[in-house]
């Protein structure tokens, strides 16, 4: 008997956004409704921005664009700024550049710096500059298109006039090889960085650092290197940042690394400050559509994970945003839980669906399917039963006409018929002293949709004695009256030995 379709690996509907169905046989056909979640009210704060942290705001030109301004006549422009750089000390030019940076005026920014360390102070002395003044002269150069190289000459020019570069420093310098491509001068120089933090704590890497080195190993696919770095992060307490956790889902996924992307995230578990990753609601819908695809238990949980922290931070939002996980994406996980035999994604599972639907519907009948299968696949026998109960309470007692099919031991409840039958006629009995027992209890349980199953499961171990026993144990021991699918379960065992025509004879009399 083959397993129902909803349990493949696959999940259509999540590829076909014009129709998405959670199940293929006719019972079950629904239109589960797209949960895209409204943007928040109040979203958290910004990360506070360094000083190079707002380069990707900022477009890169070449000094031929750059037009003259601040009222210099192009003849005059060398002899102006040359007049305005002797006129400025140290502090008035720093407030000078600042303003234009603001400007997006590099050109002037790099031409009045160069004038000015050449000219002499007031005093008669060289003009002495501070890592600030050369900072801003390094990211009006960065900016300009000026290539890596020749911003590490500058760096080495700061050496030379008594001035230690700082984080920042050599961040502008790294936001220039990124943007160049050149990783290997990169992961160099981060190197140099560690190097010479171990005397200066102002030179080692920051979070921005990191940052610019994974985004650049991940844009190279070099995943090992990148993964290298973020270790490096994550042990001096800065935290990965959203848009470098997208880029190792998209390299990862690329390359067929599933198993690197579930390292990262466990490793981010680990530090209290990248506990409360959580990347964007559809990030998660990706991470858990390609994890189930590969059946990768752990990396779906993982996804379901981030989507509860969206749901918990919604519903503290104010007013509250109240997302939901599509039910048909449980039905998938659940589905993945059974094929690999973990309970936790299981249980997680099921705990984001009851989150989603917040006691104001109950689980369709396809999400209790799939959460039997996955109980029944892992041999966990009495939590199967236990959900079957559930699935009964809220969609109909099974003994009841099943037109529908929704409790056919041949189809939605087949697991269960199969692992009850997996180790011969003990399972088979235990179980059923287990119903017999449960019918006594206060309330008593009855199902005739678990004795079914005990039927078609002695059918299935050619056990023709026990399964007559059972079925007339429905009426006499249990008080219930057999359905269409006691019937069929009874025929399939006088089938499977040829004695039809038996069976046939018993339910004339």
């Amino acid at each position: 008997m083959g397993l129902a379709p909803f349990l493949a690996k696959s999940r259509p509907f999540t590829r076909r956004p014009t129709f998405k169905s959670i199940s293929t046989f006719a019972h079950l056909r629904r239109q589960s409704q797209p949960l895209e979640p409204p943007p928040l009210q109040n979203p958290l704060p910004a990360n506070p921005k360094s000083l190079s942290s707002t380069l990707s705001d900022s477009p890169v030109i070449t000094a031929a664009q750059v037009h003259i301004s601040y009222g210099f006549l192009p003849g005059k422009f060398d002899e102006q700024m040359k007049s305005l750089a002797k006129m400025l000390a140290a502090k008035s030019l720093i407030d000078q550049l600042s303003d234009w940076m603001t400007e997006h005026r590099w050109a002037e920014v790099k031409q009045l710096f160069e004038f000015w360390i050449r000219s002499l102070d007031n005093s008669g002395k060289p003009n002495k500059p501070d890592v600030n003044l050369y900072n801003h002269y390094l990211r009006a150069s960065m900016l300009l298109g000026t290539p890596p190289g020749e911003l590490l000459n500058i760096v080495a020019q700061m050496d030379d006039c008594g001035v230690l570069p700082n984080t920042a420093s050599f961040n502008l310098v790294l936001k220039a090889m990124q943007l160049a491509g050149e990783s290997r001068a990169a992961e160099r120089l981060i190197g140099r960085m560690l190097q010479i933090g171990k005397e200066h704590g102002n030179c080692l890497p920051d979070d921005e650092s990191y940052d610019l080195i994974v985004n650049l190993l991940l844009s190279a696919n070099q995943i090992e290197s990148a993964v290298k770095n973020i270790d490096m992060m994550l042990k001096s307490g800065y935290m990965l940042s959203v848009t470098a956790f997208i880029g190792c889902v998209q390299t990862c996924v690329n390359n067929g690394r599933l198993d690197t992307l579930v390292s990262i995230i466990e490793k981010c578990k680990k530090t209290d400050l990248n506990k409360s990753l959580h990347p964007p609601w559809r990030v998660c819908n990706f991470i858990a559509d390609v994890a189930m695809q590969s059946d990768s238990s752990d990396l779906t949980y993982y996804a379901l994970e981030f989507m509860a922290k969206w749901i918990a931070r919604g519903e503290k939002a104010s007013p509250a945003v109240l997302l939901s996980v599509d039910e048909g994406l449980v039905v998938s996980a659940l589905g993945t839980a059974g094929r690999t035999y973990n309970s936790r994604l299981l249980d997680g599972s099921w705990a984001v669906l009851k989150r989603s639907l917040r006691q104001k519907k109950v689980p369709r009948p396809e999400s209790y399917i799939a959460k039997i299968y996955a109980h029944a696949n892992s041999g966990n026998l009495q939590m199967a039963f236990s959900t079957l109960q559930d699935f009964e309470g809220d969609h109909g007692n099974s003994s009841e006409d099943d037109g529908e099919g929704l409790f056919s031991p041949f189809y939605s409840l087949n697991p269960l018929v199969v692992a009850c039958s997996k180790k011969g006629f003990t399972t088979l009995d235990t179980v059923y002293h287990q119903l017999e027992n449960l019918s006594r209890a206060d309330p008593p349980y009855k199902s005739i949709a678990a004795l079914n199953c005990i039927i078609l499961g002695c059918a299935n171990i050619w056990d023709l004695d026990r399964a007559y026993q059972t079925f007339n144990d429905i009426n006499t021991t249990f008080g219930l009256t057999p359905n269409i699918h006691s019937y069929n379960a009874l025929i399939c065992a006088f089938g499977k030995l040829s004695k039809a025509f038996l069976c046939d004879r018993e339910m004339k009399l």
